[in-house]
């Protein structure tokens, strides 16, 4: 098992869009997905709104993923960066992947000087475990989270 950056890996990259859309946009035709791949791959690669995404891999085998973005959230366009896109494969779920993914891209936020991260979501009791502290409801029924980086 490792930790690798998937900004720069173009398989996982395009597995790592796919899955994203399937679990929060909408249902596209194949050709429709096809494009929507190649623009969406461009504007993380020219660091639009992504500033990091990592990937848990075991053997060429993409186990789950979770992103850094510059924005998340169309009520607090202020806040930066989002703790975002936390994924890890069904098969894969309750083995204590999600923690190592998490563990990753908050030692990734305080490498890139960041002192805080920002989440929205709809889980309750979940991301308190990684030290999430509820700050408000949002307009769109989401619960804004922060973790603090500086322990």
């Amino acid at each position: 098992m490792k930790i690798i950056s998937i900004k720069e890996n173009n398989k996982f990259l395009n597995e790592y869009i796919k899955i994203c859309n399937l679990e929060w946009g909408t249902k596209k035709t194949k050709q429709q997905m096809k494009k929507y791949i190649e623009e969406k791959k461009k504007k993380i690669t020219n660091g639009d709104k992504v500033i990091s995404i990592l990937g848990l891999i075991d053997n060429e085998t993409l186990i789950g993923f979770i992103s850094l973005f510059k924005y998340d959230s169309n009520d607090k366009k202020e806040l930066t960066p989002w703790y975002a896109t936390m994924y890890v494969k069904e098969q894969y779920r309750l083995l204590g992947y999600s923690k190592l993914l998490n563990n990753a891209i908050l030692k990734e936020a305080i490498k890139l000087g960041y002192n805080k991260v920002y989440l929205k979501t709809t889980l309750i009791n979940y991301y308190e475990k990684y030290g999430a502290k509820y700050i408000e409801k949002l307009n769109n029924g989401e619960n804004l989270y922060y973790i603090n980086l500086n322990k």
